[in-house]
């Protein structure tokens, strides 16, 4: 099976280009991420973590 996907993909002209566009998608997406989580705020934190445990909004039907 694996050999078939490697004599598919090795006939696909600029098919080499694919592995380093998802591996930049990645990385970014990673450095992104944890830039905000770096630079959130600690209240608005605090107010998100608390949310499944807030009791107050809840409508019973």
């Amino acid at each position: 099976m694996l050999k078939f996907v490697k004599n598919h993909m090795e006939s696909i002209s600029g098919v080499e280009i694919y592995p380093i566009i998802s591996l930049l998608i990645c990385f970014i997406f990673f450095v992104v991420l944890t830039w905000w989580v770096i630079t959130a705020k600690k209240d608005y934190i605090k107010k998100v973590s608390n949310l499944p445990l807030d009791n107050q909004n809840d409508n019973i039907l």
